[in-house]
């Protein structure tokens, strides 16, 4: 899927979130988007959660 398809989709789904949960349902679906995001990001290896929090480092 490209990413012109996945920004659409998500607007979309985003469209439907305001529309369903007014104001908070948006706030509340790009809050969890977000989140989501992220879990994918550090399972697929492209972003370091633990690098980002500042980790456990030993001394």
């Amino acid at each position: 899927m490209s990413s012109t398809t996945s920004g659409v989709v998500v607007g979309l789904l985003l469209a439907l979130a305001a529309i369903a949960g007014g104001f908070t349902g948006f706030l509340l679906a790009l809050v969890l988007g977000a989140a989501g995001g992220l879990v994918a990001a550090q399972l697929s290896g492209t972003l370091d959660l633990g690098a980002l929090v500042g980790g456990r480092r030993r001394g």
